[in-house]
């Protein structure tokens, strides 16, 4: 099972947020690019990025400090927030990230995600992310009135070659993923499934490994580091597990 450690940015710093609000952030000391270099230094080859930047405004604020990190640390990242338009697809891919995760963008128009996983084939991971059942957008302000099986339903033959999901009632919150519906979307998606929001302790890895579902892919990471919860060294020992 991949791990994916998070990098959250926000003016440049690593943040994190609760249940997605930005009034409720945590700035942590050390700078994205730092963090990338914990990450390599002890082991994991994937990364999740997210700028928060991005998600408010739309566009590829901090494109430079992912170009860094590509550049600098041979790791396999997964990009989000904010990519609305085969633009900024570009100029991510154009970096050398792996992945480029589409949200609210793709949850309000279909047609966008068909035609960006057509555009940019095995490169379109899909954030799906949900509270209650139902699937929110916009940087989690709004509910999309959306069921999150029967959305997945419909887009499940576009080609997205990953899907994360992440339950907004867990994220930041640290109580353990939501790993009974996480398991309901990996049993329903035709792509690899990626676990996100509540991560706790070493044990929810443990747990999500014991799901024993091929079409669990891996598990993200975020808080739980930056709080201390989790060790890196600890970590970094299960991904030999």
């Amino acid at each position: 099972m991949k791990i994916f450690p998070a990098i959250d940015i926000k003016d440049k710093k690593c943040v994190r947020l609760v249940k997605g609000d930005f009034e409720n952030k945590t700035e942590y000391e050390m700078s994205p690019v730092e963090q990338a270099s914990k990450y390599k230094d002890h082991g994991f080859k994937n990364l999740h990025i997210v700028d928060l930047d991005g998600a408010l405004t739309g566009k590829t604020v901090n494109l430079d400090i992912i170009e860094e990190i590509v550049a600098k640390f041979d790791l396999k990242i997964e990009i989000g927030g904010g990519i609305r338009n085969f633009e900024s697809i570009q100029k991510y891919t154009d970096t050398g990230v792996e992945k480029v995760i589409l949200g609210s963008a793709a949850i309000k128009d279909k047609n966008f995600l068909k035609k960006a996983c057509e555009k940019f084939q095995n490169k379109i991971a899909l954030g799906l992310d949900a509270k209650d059942g139902y699937l929110s957008v916009s940087g989690w302000k709004e509910n999309s009135n959306q069921l999150t099986l029967d959305y997945l339903k419909e887009v499940n033959q576009y080609g997205a070659s990953r899907l994360i999901y992440t339950d907004i009632n867990r994220d930041g919150m640290k109580q353990s993923p939501n790993f009974e519906e996480t398991t309901k979307v990996a049993d329903t998606s035709n792509c690899p499934v990626i676990i996100s929001g509540g991560v706790s302790s070493i044990d929810d890895i443990k747990k999500a490994r014991e799901l024993n579902n091929n079409n669990i892919e891996g598990i993200i990471v975020g808080k739980a580091i930056y709080d201390g919860d989790i060790k890196l060294d600890e970590l970094a020992k299960e991904l030999d597990a």
